[in-house]
């Protein structure tokens, strides 16, 4: 297995001529979770063209957007300000039931971002995971979208000489079940993500871009002390070789995400936006 600065070294020896963006515009999205603070009454649309005048141009939903309005009434602020939302996070409890409103808002994924916690201690917990993700993916796929899982780092606890992590990829059905690989949690947990990319190739279709402070413990356990971060570019993850990955393997989605900030959420999401789009051209 290549460890982290040989693959680094044959991935700038293999990628001279492509500089990041090159040749094609890749828009980015921003995650609204980002922004849920700001959220009150009914700012939603003056907050989505904030997030559009900082030049995204895709949003990708969360579960609470849905609650007080209809498929109808979300897509409509979504078009008047001017983002395109190909992506929703759906809650694992009620994700069934989910479909049919994912497929009004014309959403092309669904992506399921947490199992429920009385499942993340043991490998049979993530087994049923695995069973049921591979039956709401043929589900989805019906409908004419697809489904993604999201990672956070308790997928890569050590579990009787496996992770959860590894038992999703292996017992789902890669045409059935995606990845969407959040580029903080992966590095939390102790992974690089560049390495972990490479491995699962085209098995991933999105990305969470969002960067991780320096001089900080990793962890697999999800609480207040894994949460470290800051915006991409202002912390340790190498996103220069990870984007020329991520281009070359055609990911399909780019969303910034900061889940925590000591900054304001939209003063977060220019920053990430900044240093990413210099990156991508």
């Amino acid at each position: 297995m290549l460890n982290r600065r040989r693959f680094l070294a044959l991935s700038a020896a293999a990628w001279p001529a492509m500089a990041l963006g090159a040749g094609k515009h890749i828009p980015l999205g921003a995650q609204l979770y980002t922004i849920r603070s700001l959220i009150k009454g009914d700012n939603l649309p003056q907050l989505l063209k904030q997030i559009r005048a900082i030049g995204y141009e895709e949003a990708e939903l969360y579960a609470d957007l849905y609650n007080k309005r209809t498929a109808h009434e979300l897509a409509g602020i979504l078009r008047r300000s001017g983002l395109s939302a190909p992506s929703g996070h759906f809650n694992y409890e009620d994700f069934a039931a989910k479909i049919p409103y994912a497929r009004h808002l014309g959403l092309k994924w669904m992506v399921c971002p947490m199992l429920p916690k009385a499942q993340w201690g043991s490998p049979e917990g993530f087994r049923r995971a695995a069973a049921t993700f591979n039956t709401w993916g043929k589900e989805v796929q019906k409908q004419g979208m697809r489904f993604a899982f999201h990672n956070h780092n308790y997928e890569f606890q050590d579990l009787k000489g496996t992770t959860g992590f590894d038992i999703l990829v292996k017992e789902t059905d890669p045409e059935l079940v995606w990845l969407e690989l959040d580029t903080y949690w992966i590095t939390q947990a102790g992974r690089d993500p560049v390495l972990l990319l490479n491995q699962l190739g085209k098995r991933v279709r999105m990305l969470h871009l969002k960067d991780r402070k320096a001089d900080v413990p990793t962890s697999q356990v999800l609480d207040d002390s894994a949460m470290h971060f800051t915006e991409a570019g202002n912390g340790t993850i190498a996103f220069k070789p990870l984007l020329a990955l991520a281009q070359k393997l055609g990911i399909e989605y780019y969303f910034v995400e900061q889940d925590e900030s000591d900054k304001s959420p939209m003063d977060s999401l220019k920053i990430s936006y900044t240093f990413l789009r210099k990156l991508l051209g």
